[in-house]
């Protein structure tokens, strides 16, 4: 149940609201206050979960070792429900009512962009772990990620891994039309893969609360297709997988970031009707990387269980805004805008991130094969 106190955050204009935010962004008392706002229940929750683990490592760590600039660290989290809205209220609140000199969040990209806006309306920093839509650091300058964003993802990652390892010429395409990410991840995609030389012999659209796929697939069928490339979350994979399997549909099946769960291959059938199927992440346990496997250790003997790519990134998403507080010397707003922006060759458990002048990471990315009900670990792709 939504608290009054919440309802009444989430209801305030935001020039009413700018009034609240008398001191917003000082420190003053014994902890720098950081904020985060993630998915922690709701159809989204494993994404929100594994972030949270990564960014509460994080923290703890950095206490353990002394804070930044002679204090301690509070984590002030709020769970948004995988709600649309509801980030906006939570958002608000944290920066009015927690005062907290910066927003770690989110994964979803639908999310962020809610987030963003009031960030940037306060100049309050937000740093997203893992939302790939490019419209949100394009929501202003106090925005950024620790994460590459969908262009590099869908035009160069996706669309060449069809086109050199699927050998994919006729793709499918279903996207989510009511997701920010998946109409982006699916735009880029296409562009990417017909510049290479491919067709995209179907497009099937539905949205999140759908739970049927059967007339999309069944259309898609009929075109003769190699492969078909869903930028989904995970939920909505498992059952456009389960059902294409059932209409005799044997091609791959291929995505994004947003597959990345063990709901993915968890239920009656579903491991096996994504045996041999693909998607790109950020990140993979079994990385030969001395960061990536240091961190996999800290995080498997805190959490008794493999981190996945959100983890990682929640927790580099958490080491990066602290370097830059630690840089700026200071919990002033702009300061730590600043060095976020010059921040450049920090070695994180993902790779090693540098933040480009549109607030984006450019680092590599990692290809997934899912096989004997597993994640595992295919190829790397440089940006």
């Amino acid at each position: 149940m939504i608290s009054p106190r919440r309802i009444l955050f989430s209801l305030l204009p935001l020039p009413l609201l700018a009034a609240l935010l008398t001191g917003c962004g000082s420190s003053g008392g014994d902890a720098i206050r950081i904020g985060e706002f993630a998915s922690l229940t709701g159809s989204e929750a494993s994404f929100g979960r594994s972030s949270h683990n990564g960014t509460v490592l994080a923290f703890e760590e950095l206490n353990a070792g002394g804070g930044v600039l002679g204090k301690k660290l509070q984590l002030i989290s709020e769970d948004n429900q995988s709600k649309q809205g509801e980030s906006t209220t939570v958002v608000k609140k944290l920066i009015a009512r927690d005062k907290v000199v910066a927003i770690l969040g989110e994964v979803a990209s639908g999310r962020s962009l809610e987030a963003a806006e009031i960030c940037q309306q306060f100049k309050v920093p937000q740093v997203s772990p893992s939302s790939t839509n490019p419209k949100v650091t394009q929501k202003g300058d106090y925005i950024f990620r620790v994460c590459w964003e969908d262009k590099f993802q869908g035009g160069q990652v996706l669309a060449k891994f069809a086109l050199d390892s699927l050998k994919a010429k006729r793709v499918a395409v279903l996207t989510d039309v009511g997701a920010p990410y998946s109409v982006g991840l699916a735009n880029f995609f296409r562009e990417g893969f017909l510049a290479g030389g491919g067709q995209i012999v179907a497009e099937q659209k539905f949205t999140k609360d759908d739970k049927d796929f059967k007339a999309q697939l069944t259309a898609a069928k009929s075109t003769g297709l190699d492969a078909i490339f869903v930028p989904a979350y995970y939920g909505q994979v498992t059952l456009i997988a389960l059902q294409a399997r059932e209409l005799g549909i044997t091609v791959p099946i291929f995505g994004g970031d947003g597959w990345e769960a063990p709901e993915l291959i968890q239920g009656p059938g579903a491991a096996q009707a994504l045996e041999g199927c693909f998607f790109s992440t950020h990140f993979s346990p079994d990385q030969e990387m001395p960061k990536a496997k240091e961190f996999v250790a800290k995080y498997e003997k805190r959490f008794g269980a493999k981190p996945d790519a959100m983890g990682a990134l929640g927790y580099d998403s958490a080491l990066v805004l602290v370097d830059a507080i630690k840089r700026a010397g200071s919990t002033e707003g702009a300061k730590i805008r600043d060095a976020l922006a010059a921040t450049k060759d920090f070695d994180g458990s993902t790779g090693r991130i540098t933040i480009d002048a549109e607030r984006n990471a450019r680092k590599p990315a990692v290809i997934i094969q899912i096989k004997g009900g597993q994640f595992v670990y295919k190829e790397t792709v440089n940006p």
